[in-house]
């Protein structure tokens, strides 16, 4: 007799007591799906990624819509290429559940899966999907409006290896003139994206500006760029008449946005910064740290995204990828952070 237990053994409930394990151990596509009214984005997604002008019922019928808006969230919540999307939703009883899909069910392939995002990108909906959930928080008042935070992160794309004078044509804006004779090679290509210095670190790809509720930590405005552009550029671009009045924080890369300040009657709570010569005084970093104790709020936002959502990077070419992969990949952190709220009854 052997003194180990036995394995191979099939039973009528083996998927039922799977569920009903990592429901125990603790299944955040579970939790998800039990606040997460999907159906919100049906009418947005029906009325531009379903084609209305079939005459016939004949052919294949594509999949559903919102069932491949989950998939959308399922990439970026756990940062997974198309290939592995499709292997991992046929390998996962998680993944299955959370699509509505049984076991004998088909799953969308790798190139199915990739067309729909190019569906969502061509179409801008990673942006207006993002702005409808949005909208559903100020509507059930889980955006506060009692202070925001402005700060940046880069989102890392997969490092080019051009040579220095093709570098410098595609600074200089003449990147769609290279590799023409080389089609193959030229689609894998990134001319968008930039490289770009912090810390002595060197990044290369796009950078993420974001605006985030100070109370809620929800994501309330996102602009895209690529990594070069320095953080105080994209602060007017992220603010609007529904900040008026508001107190403001970021760190010391946001002094001089006086105009905008001015603008929208915004209370300035930006860190302030020390110059060569002229050092911050004591009183001066005392109040910044004041103001941090609020600012690094935002750094759980991404830090979230960097952790639980398996990092902020992009594995696309061009900025309309981008875009629409970074705009989808906040709305994720928004649903993950709203079943967060729920699930703690904070109101």
């Amino acid at each position: 007799m052997s003194k180990y237990k036995t394995t191979g053994n099939h039973t009528l409930f083996d998927a039922e007591n799977a569920v009903q394990k990592l429901s125990e151990i603790g299944n955040p596509l579970e939790k998800l799906d039990s606040v997460i009214d999907f159906e919100m984005f049906r009418s947005r997604l029906e009325e531009s990624m379903v084609n209305h002008s079939t005459k016939s019922n004949a052919g294949a019928k594509q999949y559903d819509v919102v069932m491949m808006f989950k998939v959308m969230v399922l990439r970026q919540y756990y940062n997974l290429s198309y290939e592995q999307t499709e292997y991992q939703i046929i390998d996962r009883s998680s993944f299955k559940q959370f699509l509505g899909l049984a076991s004998g069910d088909k799953v969308p392939d790798a190139n199915t899966i990739r067309n729909f995002f190019e569906g969502l990108k061509d179409k801008g909906l990673g942006e207006r999907l993002f702005q409808d959930f949005v909208d559903n928080l100020l509507e059930k008042g889980f955006i506060f409006n009692e202070g925001q935070i402005v700060d940046a992160s880069f989102v890392l794309a997969p490092r080019q290896r051009n040579s220095r004078e093709e570098n410098k044509k595609i600074k200089a804006g003449g990147g769609d003139e290279l590799w023409n004779d080389k089609p193959n090679k030229k689609r894998q290509k990134d001319i968008d994206a930039s490289w770009a210095q912090k810390g002595g670190e060197d990044f290369f790809g796009y950078k993420v500006s974001a605006k985030v509720d100070g109370k809620s930590k929800f994501v309330k405005k996102i602009v895209v760029t690529t990594a070069s552009p320095h953080d105080s550029k994209m602060f007017p671009d992220l603010m609007d008449e529904s900040d008026r009045g508001q107190v403001t924080f970021a760190d010391s890369a946001y002094v001089g946005q006086e105009e905008t300040l001015q603008k929208y009657g915004l209370k300035d709570e930006i860190c302030e910064k020390g110059y060569r010569g002229n050092p911050l005084t004591d009183e001066q970093r005392e109040e910044n740290r004041k103001k941090s104790v609020i600012r690094s709020r935002v750094e759980h936002v991404f830090g979230f995204m960097e952790g639980a959502m398996h990092g902020l990077t992009v594995r696309t070419i061009g900025i309309a990828r981008a875009t629409a992969h970074i705009f989808l990949k906040c709305l994720t952190y928004n649903m993950f952070r709203y079943e967060q709220f729920v699930r703690n009854g904070i109101r």
